[in-house]
C-alpha cells in the first residue's frame, strides 16, 4: 500500500512537463516557420567627371573717399550709374546689387577720437563668358568702378546637369564591379539589387582667382585686356547597392 501512495504522485506530476511542452512547441513553430532570413551585400561606388568652365563670376564696385556723407553718396551714384549703364550694354547675365554702404572715418591721435570724412561703396555682380571677361573688367574701369573684389569660374548649368549624369552612371559601374568581385572571390551567387541609394550629386563649388592685391584700389585701364583664364571643375556622383545573394 504504501509503495503505490508513494509512485502515484509522481506519476501525475510528470506529465505536467510534457504536456507544457507539447503546447510551447505547437504555438512557437509557426513563428519560425514564416522567417526567411534575407541575405544582402551593400557596396558603394563613386564616380567623377571634370568639365572645362566657361563662365565667369565677378563682383566689382564704386568706392569713394570724401569730406561730408552727402558728398561721397553723391560721388558713389553718379559713377555706380555709369558702371551700370556700360554693363546694361554688354553680353553680362544676372547683373544685380550686392552691397551699398557708407562709412564714417576717423582719425585716432592722442587717444581722441575724430572724424575726418566718410567711404561709401555700392558694389554689383555678374557673370560674363569667361573669353570676354578681361575686356568688360577693364571697360567698367574705365566706366567708374574703383574696386575689383572677386572673380570666380562656373560651367554652364546645362554642362554641370549632363557632367552629374555621367558622374553618376560611372558610381553605378564601379559599385556593381565591386560587388562582382567580391561575390566571385566568395563563390557566392548574386541575385537582385533590393535598394539603391544615390548619396551625392550636387555641383561643383565655383574656382575663384585671387584678386585680393586690387581690392579697395583705384585700378588703372589696361592697354590690352586684363588676362582672364578658368579651369576645369570636377563634378562627384556618389551611389550605394544593396543586392541579395
Amino acid at each position: 500500500m504504501m509503495s503505490t501512495i508513494q509512485k502515484s504522485p509522481w506519476k501525475r506530476l510528470s506529465a505536467v512537463p510534457i504536456a507544457l511542452g507539447i503546447v510551447g512547441f505547437s504555438m512557437i513553430s509557426p513563428v519560425y516557420a514564416q522567417e526567411k532570413l534575407v541575405r544582402t551585400l551593400t557596396v558603394t561606388g563613386r564616380g567623377f567627371e571634370d568639365i572645362q568652365t566657361t563662365i565667369a563670376q565677378v563682383r566689382l564696385g564704386v568706392e569713394v573717399e570724401g569730406k561730408t556723407a552727402n558728398d561721397v553718396q553723391r560721388e558713389v551714384a553718379r559713377r555706380s550709374n555709369s558702371v551700370v549703364s556700360f554693363l546694361k550694354s554688354r553680353p553680362v547675365d544676372k547683373l544685380e546689387t550686392t552691397g551699398i554702404n557708407l562709412n564714417p572715418r576717423y582719425d585716432y591721435t592722442n587717444n581722441r577720437q575724430t572724424l575726418v570724412g566718410y567711404v561709401g561703396s555700392n558694389n554689383v555682380s555678374f557673370r560674363v563668358p569667361t573669353e570676354r571677361a578681361g575686356e568688360i573688367i577693364d571697360e567698367a574701369v574705365k566706366a567708374g568702378a574703383s574696386r575689383i573684389d572677386s572673380v570666380s569660374f562656373t560651367a554652364t548649368d546645362e554642362a554641370t546637369a549632363a557632367a552629374q549624369k555621367r558622374a553618376l552612371q560611372k558610381a553605378t559601374q564601379e559599385a556593381n564591379a565591386q560587388a562582382d568581385a567580391v561575390f566571385s572571390a566568395l563563390n557566392l551567387t548574386r541575385k537582385e539589387i533590393v535598394n539603391v541609394q544615390i548619396n551625392n550629386a550636387v555641383a561643383p563649388q565655383p574656382i575663384f582667382q585671387d584678386v585680393a592685391p586690387r581690392a579697395r584700389m583705384q585700378a588703372a585701364a589696361a592697354p590690352s585686356p586684363s588676362p582672364v583664364v578658368g579651369g576645369e571643375q570636377r563634378v562627384e556622383g556618389s551611389v550605394t547597392l544593396q543586392i541579395s545573394y
